[in-house]
C-alpha cells in the first residue's frame, strides 16, 4: 500500500508533495505522521491535502471507520475539513516467483463527503 502523502498549499497553490517516512506500527506511526504538519507549518501551508488508506489505522493501532479498503483524503483548510472517501476493492493482477502480488483497484460508489466543523486535531502520541 501507498503510504501516507501530504500536500501543503499556500493560497491555492501546490508547495509540496510529501510522503511520511517508513513507519513501525504503534507510536512511531502516530508521531510519524504528526511530523507532516511540521512540514505543512515551515511551508506556511493555509490548506492540506492528506491521502491515505485504511492501513494508517492498522499502523497507529486505531479502528478502522468507514468502508475497507478506502482511500482517505482530507482537505483541510484553515476552519475546518472535509473527508472524502474513495472505497476499492482489490483485483489480483498477477504474482512474482517471490510472492509478490500486483494488485488494481477496483472502485466502488463513494459515500457522500463528509464535512468537519473544527480544523483536524494534531496526532498527540500517547
Amino acid at each position: 500500500m501507498p503510504r501516507p502523502v501530504m500536500m501543503p498549499m499556500v493560497r491555492g497553490e501546490l508547495v509540496g508533495l510529501v510522503w511520511v517516512r517508513p513507519l513501525k506500527v504503534g507510536q512511531d506511526a502516530l508521531a510519524g505522521i504528526a511530523e507532516l504538519a511540521n512540514i505543512a507549518a515551515a511551508a506556511g501551508a493555509d490548506e492540506v491535502v492528506l491521502a491515505g488508506t485504511h492501513d494508517v489505522a492498522t499502523a497507529c493501532e486505531l479502528p478502522i471507520a468507514g468502508p475497507a479498503p478506502c482511500l482517505n483524503m482530507v482537505l483541510a483548510p484553515r476552519g475546518g475539513h472535509v473527508l472524502h472517501q474513495f472505497p476499492y476493492s482489490e483485483q489480483l493482477l498477477s504474482r512474482s516467483p517471490e510472492g509478490w502480488a500486483s494488485v488494481a483497484p477496483d472502485w466502488r460508489p463513494a459515500p457522500a463527503p463528509q464535512p468537519g466543523g473544527e480544523p483536524v486535531p494534531p496526532i498527540r502520541p500517547r
